[in-house]
């Protein structure tokens, strides 16, 4: 993209932050859906040609399906503004790809087959299916890595620090140890979850015509079986069936996809907002990038802009796909037309993503666990230790042992000599004595070093 364009550019995506996301330009851009329009008319094309019953073409050799595959295969961005061009004519961007394809079988020397593109279709067995496309080929080869990618760092930063303790905090204030492993653990099973659904999450397409119901098909070639034929066709572009449908295929299983995205962009943000307090309560230090400059006037600090950026592009990728998710299943009888225009924000959803994924991975690599803070903190936290005590006592039917705990512990200094002395005065077995002697502020973890 030419600098002249990304400096005046009025979306952040295409100017500012267009390097970060130019991997989404084959699949999000007007060029991508026009390709995709492309690829399902020819494919559409050389499927008729191979039905038995379909008279009006003859089946192509391999060496002509090869020629038209080449008419999607080989498009770029300069070959897309001429389709613009005739859309420019036409006043309808599908049929602009229907006469461009007529164009490219004419230098094919195929102009007789011109009449078969675009067969007993509306322009949303063609769109529905080329959307399909562009957000398989978006999950699998992008976004899903970049997932996967975010998943794995968290996860080694969880091992990383599995046998680190921390004090945890409970609405801010000190609560049982914990280690900072067993909270990154935390994070990476939920975002694993969420994973899990949108790898599983099929993508669905319908070719049936103008109210789902192959009427035009039917009163030309009556005795194709068309719906198993449609759904051939379909499931040979890897995508998924449905068979019931107005003209529009209804865009559920988009809103599925984009709400399972705002679960894990939702999870991501909280991981975000968590890590930005542990740097501020100095549990991590930033390892300083050479030449970059954390403050304009204040030379000292390292901010978390990092964590910061992801989290303000996680919250505009989700209100993105909050109004995709609501908008797109909602329909006007068999067909209105609010869906194309919404849809067409497909990648800015995606692009916001992208940016905060690419962030929060960034501000991982330079993080450093600050080890001897997070000690400092829990050795003289001997307070925390009330919890273990209180419970000991309860399995000892030890009377009123919260209160005795609270009215010891509660806005006090508790120190090691207290807890002791406090312990000693408990009608307990000397061993289980000895036992709670024995626990400390860092050891005092539960299963936290085991998840």
């Amino acid at each position: 993209m030419e600098p002249q364009f990304e400096i005046s550019a009025i979306s952040p995506l295409d100017g500012r932050y267009h390097s970060k996301i130019k991997e989404l330009n084959q699949y999000t851009s007007e060029y991508g859906l026009i390709r995709y329009r492309i690829q399902v008319e020819v494919e559409w094309l050389i499927a008729l040609s191979r039905l038995n019953e379909f008279d009006c073409l003859q089946p192509f050799e391999e060496k002509t399906i090869e020629d038209l595959r080449r008419i999607y295969l080989d498009f770029t961005p300069e070959k897309a503004l001429k389709v613009k061009e005739i859309e420019s004519i036409t006043n309808h961007d599908v049929k602009a790809v229907e006469y461009y394809i007529n164009e490219q079988l004419k230098s094919l020397g195929m102009e007789g087959v011109s009449a078969m593109v675009h067969f007993a279709c509306t322009s949303e067995d063609i769109n529905n299916l080329s959307y399909g496309l562009m957000l398989r080929n978006l999950l699998i080869s992008t976004v899903i890595p970049l997932c996967e990618n975010l998943l794995d760092e968290i996860r080694k930063k969880a091992e990383e620090y599995r046998s680190v303790p921390m004090m945890s905090r409970t609405h801010g204030q000190p609560a049982s140890p914990t280690t900072m492993g067993k909270e990154f653990y935390n994070v990476a099973e939920r975002l694993a979850r969420q994973l899990s659904q949108i790898k599983s999450q099929p993508v669905l397409g319908k070719i049936n015509g103008a109210v789902g119901n192959f009427n035009a098909h039917l009163v030309s070639f009556p005795d194709i079986d068309w719906r198993a034929f449609g759904q051939k066709f379909v499931e040979s572009l890897g995508l998924t069936w449905n068979p019931a449908t107005t003209q529009i295929e209804p865009h559920d299983y988009m809103a599925e996809i984009f709400h399972q995205f705002i679960r894990w962009n939702t999870i991501l943000l909280d991981f975000n907002r968590d890590i930005w307090s542990y740097i501020s309560l100095e549990a991590f230090r930033q390892i300083p990038v050479e030449g970059q400059v954390g403050s304009s006037t204040m030379p000292h600090k390292i901010n978390p802009i990092d964590f910061e950026n992801s989290e303000g592009n996680l919250g505009l990728a989700n209100a993105i796909f909050d109004h995709l998710a609501a908008k797109l299943p909602v329909s006007r009888w068999q067909r209105d037309l609010t869906d194309s225009t919404v849809l067409r924000n497909t990648g800015v959803g995606f692009g916001y993503s992208l940016i905060a994924y690419k962030a929060t991975l960034k501000g991982l690599g330079k993080l450093a666990i600050n080890t001897e803070k997070l000690e400092i903190e829990l050795q003289d936290a001997w307070l925390l230790l009330g919890e273990a005590l209180q419970t000991v006592m309860r399995r000892y039917a030890i009377s009123e042992p919260y209160e005795k705990l609270k009215e010891l512990t509660r806005g006090k200094e508790v120190n090691k000599e207290i807890l002791e002395n406090f312990i000693n005065s408990l009608d307990l077995p000397e061993k289980v004595k000895e036992e709670l002697k024995s626990l400390t502020p860092l050891n005092y973890l539960g299963y936290a070093k085991e998840f």
